[in-house]
């Protein structure tokens, strides 16, 4: 179904940051707090508006604890698990639940604080789930394991080097160094990248996202409540979500990603097309996951995302500016970074995005992944 078919489309009329980096003055839910009323502050709407809550990936948190601490008693809720891509994902299912009635003021929220309360774990496995019996045996640390076996398999299949793996890492931190809430901001090079430590081959440590605290929020409703909001808001002209498998030898190949499915579903309903879109912000949870995305969404053929990202395409000058907050990479990573891109995405679709606005942006995508490369979703963002 196109968004706009129903003949009530969608916009994301606020959005906001929680606080980021380490939060140490803060619980999760007073940082939601806190975003959540800038958020709705832009939207030119108030707490008690609130009838639809879409929450996920907060541990103990989920919308019934949140939705008590707000005071909101949502008549439409959401905790759809899809890991790291659920706040795109929630564009879509909140654009369904407001086209259909189901509530009239949609709020996306998130909080956490992984790197303060040191609750990341690298070989984190889900007992719940079916035995990784191709996988734990033999030591794999998850998650970056599995995108260590993603980016062997785009090398032996295509001829991706280290370096170009490396380029993405590069031009994430090219884009850090305009945005002055960005966790890393020096200066970092290709050799720089390949002279880190080795986590997990052929990944580097800086070919792998920060671990950080973070949140955000985001508003949405429909057209004739947007008009109301005091920023631009932002039409949300499609998305799309999909997932495949949990563990990595489930998945048939690269070209088999639940991401090509969330994007090419996404990009049909907006009507656009890869070359429509002026602002591409990836989940860069690895500069591999950059590269499958590039090739997932189409803006590369198979096998040609290692060139064109070594060409600097994805950095400030380039043709297809791309993690423009600085990302996952140098920019926030709390968890679950899916949430901060739609935030980004809407920042520069407004020109609101200062030294590191892309001119004239009109058509961003937004790209998220979840799990161990388990779940995507995809939104096309317009600014009428």
């Amino acid at each position: 179904m196109s968004m706009t078919e129903t003949g009530r489309e969608v916009y994301i009329s606020g959005v906001a940051e929680a606080p980021l980096g380490e939060v140490r003055d803060h619980s999760e839910l007073s940082m939601i707090a806190l975003a959540a009323r800038e958020a709705l502050a832009e939207a030119g709407l108030r707490l008690s508006d609130v009838d639809g809550l879409f929450v996920n990936y907060m541990g103990e948190e989920g919308s019934v604890q949140v939705g008590e601490y707000l005071g909101i008693q949502p008549s439409y809720a959401d905790s759809s698990d899809l890991g790291g891509a659920a706040f795109v994902a929630f564009l879509g299912h909140a654009s369904a639940a407001l086209q259909t009635g189901r509530c009239k003021v949609a709020l996306v929220v998130y909080a956490s604080r992984q790197r303060t309360r040191a609750s990341r774990r690298l070989n984190h496995w889900n007992d719940k789930a079916v035995s990784p019996q191709f996988e734990q045996p033999f030591g794999l640390p998850a998650p970056l394991g599995q995108f260590g076996l993603l980016a062997a398999r785009h090398q032996y299949e295509y001829g991706t080097t280290s370096e170009q793996l490396a380029s993405v890492a590069v031009a994430a931190r090219q884009w850090a160094r305009l945005n002055p809430k960005a966790w890393s901001r020096d200066p970092l090079t290709v050799e720089d990248v390949l002279a880190s430590r080795m986590i997990c081959e052929p990944l580097h440590r800086l070919d792998c996202c920060l671990v950080t605290d973070g949140g955000g929020a985001i508003v949405l409703t429909t057209a004739d409540r947007a008009r109301d909001a005091a920023r631009v808001p932002i039409h949300v002209a499609g998305t799309g979500e999909s997932h495949r498998q949990w563990h990595i030898p489930q998945l048939p190949g690269l070209s088999s990603s639940p991401g090509a499915a969330a994007a090419e579903t996404a990009l049909h309903r907006a009507g656009v097309t890869p070359a429509d879109i002026d602002v591409f912000e990836p989940y860069d949870a690895s500069t591999i996951s950059v590269l499958l995305a590039l090739e997932d969404v189409g803006f590369c053929s198979r096998g040609e995302a290692g060139r064109f990202v070594e060409a600097g395409n994805l950095g400030p000058a380039g043709s297809l500016p791309s993690m423009t907050s600085g990302g996952g990479l140098s920019y926030c990573h709390p968890g679950a970074l899916g949430l901060l891109l739609v935030v980004e995405a809407v920042r520069q679709l407004r020109g609101e995005a200062g030294p590191r606005q892309v001119p004239d942006a009109r058509i961003g995508l937004v790209h998220g992944i979840g799990g161990l490369f388990s779940t995507a979703a995809t939104a096309v963002l317009v600014r009428d």
